[in-house]
């Protein structure tokens, strides 16, 4: 009798302990950016595209919106006819990725937005308007300028983590107080490892996008200086 209670205690206990677990496992997947998700995503757009005369699902945005974060996919318009529903790593099913579209006119390509520096972006925008104003510290470029973090409260910068490489990449503000990460390092040392060929005065952001996931969101354009071939923000 003490042996069967016994195993029925370590059985309850494991079914109580893989309960548990599950939400967090769950959790950790939608943080993940799986490729496999990601070409079937693009399967179900260019099928609803074939279907619909060129049509793409995607949401309207508002003309001036960034390019990178233009065409989100609307995922209610190929669930669950094309796809039976939005990845979980998708900010549809509570996941930290928007599926966007980049190349629309040309050739429909699925990439993702990494939402987390979304919410970094958001928080240091509602204490700027707190203030009334960017407490502008350093100018960079044509109106484009470094934060005065302190002045904010901030008793260290905030970052948010860089999608290609992972590391920290700085913010900064526009005189009309838009706020945007600054991908040079990241341009930097994809120029480094690489052969591309750029031209000073056109936008380089296309050689993060070509061979990764993920889209420079959140970004000005950059080039290259003509003598040092470094990225620096593209001044029209």
């Amino acid at each position: 009798m003490k042996i069967k209670m016994l195993v029925f205690f370590f059985v309850l206990t494991a079914i109580l302990l893989s309960g548990c677990m599950y939400p967090n496992e769950e959790l950790a997947q939608n943080k993940v950016p799986y490729k496999d998700q990601i070409e079937a995503v693009q399967t179900a757009v260019n099928e609803f595209k074939k279907d619909n005369g060129g049509i793409l699902p995607i949401k309207t945005k508002e003309a001036e919106t960034p390019i990178y974060q233009k065409y989100p996919i609307e995922f209610k318009r190929i669930s669950p006819k094309y796809i039976s529903e939005p990845p979980g790593n998708a900010y549809e099913s509570g996941g930290i990725f928007q599926y966007v579209l980049v190349d629309v006119e040309t050739n429909p390509t699925v990439k993702l937005i990494d939402l987390r520096m979304t919410e970094t972006i958001r928080e240091l925008k509602l204490r700027m308007k707190t203030t009334g104003y960017p407490p502008y510290k350093e100018q960079i470029a044509r109106n484009v300028f470094t934060i005065d973090y302190k002045k904010l409260g901030y008793k260290t910068a905030p970052f948010v983590a860089s999608p290609y490489t992972n590391q920290n990449l700085s913010l900064v503000v526009t005189g009309s107080a838009e706020v945007y990460v600054d991908y040079r390092p990241d341009l930097y040392q994809k120029l480094k490892n690489s052969k591309i060929e750029v031209k000073p005065g056109e936008d380089i952001r296309s050689i993060l996008v070509s061979d990764s996931m993920f889209v420079p969101a959140y970004s000005l354009p950059y080039t290259i200086e003509e003598k040092t071939k470094e990225p620096i923000f593209l001044e029209e």
